[in-house]
């Protein structure tokens, strides 16, 4: 339903007061907010029946609805992005808080896995929420690299990373290559690529051969190419930069709320929307295309239709300033956002740090 609100500045100065101590309430309880209720917290005095006909009106422009028989209000989804947009007053983390969120994400002093899950931990536990975070898949490190004829015209790419893993690619040969060509070719590429991913090595080798730096002959350079190309076409050690990793920890938390039948089959849909990863990974990956925080806010949201849930996320950038990354907050839409906002920005910085 459109009713013309845009923006909080269209609400008159008693109908804004009311409509923000009432959304206040609710984040705060959970409870649909009566009229008593709201007579006791606005900073005037007015009669409850004064404030039963604000409400009625801000009901009809879409803005609050009654569940059930209930005589409160609750913010509609529309109600809710109105408050986020014009009415939240996001405070400070404080001291304590952001000296533990850097401590928690920083105590594991290893791989970029281990500080992406820490902080998702993290963050489920301070919002008492699920805590997410989308990030880049990592390519193994190499071991070595040896280029080996299994017959004419043919070779193998072997490739042996860090970890142990083996991966074999073939590849076209020219026809009587000697035995050391390929020779020259494994030792040439795996000098290079060892300890590093084909990632951070490959266009440095490229460049290598196109301007004839590469002490190589004609052909041992052209299977070099070869290699290089064949290894990043394809997953696994070599896999491409553009897949992500989503890490979701703190899950039930979301079961916290529960108090009707309602509300756990709203949780049972919400499980279901995480289980498309997919789909929740291009949510998130939305929250690169702007600055800071992002809200989505229920049915926003295709994914959310059902199930009523928001995301508070932020972006975070690696150590050259390329935005690779998402963290965030899933929980319903009775968030409390003045809280996780500041939570989840302090988060997204940290981690961005920690990546530099």
């Amino acid at each position: 339903m459109n009713t013309g609100v845009q923006d909080v500045g269209q609400l008159g100065e008693r109908p804004r007061e009311i409509f923000r101590r009432l959304v206040e309430a609710y984040l705060s309880s959970g409870e649909p907010v009566g009229s008593r209720t709201l007579s006791q917290k606005l900073p005037i005095t007015l009669s409850p029946a004064s404030i039963r006909n604000v409400m009625a009106d801000l009901e009809a422009m879409g803005l609050l609805y009654a569940p059930h028989t209930s005589a409160g209000r609750v913010p509609t989804e529309r109600g809710l992005r109105l408050f986020v947009d014009g009415l939240l007053e996001v405070g400070e983390l404080a001291p304590n808080e952001r000296l533990a969120i850097e401590a928690r994400i920083s105590e594991t002093g290893r791989g970029l896995e281990d500080v992406l899950t820490q902080a998702t931990v993290m963050l489920s536990g301070l919002s008492r929420c699920a805590g997410l975070v989308v990030a880049p898949k990592q390519d193994g490190a190499v071991k070595h690299v040896e280029f080996v004829a299994v017959s004419p015209g043919k070779g193998l790419v072997v490739i042996v990373g860090e970890d142990g893993q083996v991966e074999n690619r073939l590849i076209d040969l020219p026809k009587g290559l000697p035995a050391s060509a390929l020779a020259e070719a494994s030792n040439y590429i795996s000098a290079r690529l060892r300890g590093r991913t084909l990632e951070d090595a490959r266009a440095e080798i490229m460049a290598e051969l196109e301007t004839d730096r590469a002490a190589l002959d004609e052909l041992t350079a052209k299977i070099v190419s070869e290699g290089l190309a064949t290894l990043a076409s394809q997953p696994g050690l070599a896999r491409q930069a553009e897949e992500k990793v989503l890490i979701v920890r703190g899950t039930s938390h979301l079961l916290d709320s529960v108090e009707a039948q309602g509300d756990l089959e709203r949780i049972r849909t919400l499980f279901e929307d995480i289980e498309r990863k997919n789909d929740l990974i291009r949510l998130l990956e939305l929250a690169k295309q702007g600055d800071g925080v992002r809200i989505f806010i229920g049915s926003e949201n295709r994914l959310f239709s059902l199930s009523g849930s928001s995301i508070v996320a932020a972006p975070y950038a690696n150590a050259a300033g390329k935005i690779v990354g998402v963290v965030g907050v899933l929980g319903p839409t009775r968030l409390n956002y003045a809280r996780i906002i500041p939570m989840v920005d302090y988060t997204a910085r940290v981690v961005g740090r920690l990546l530099g």
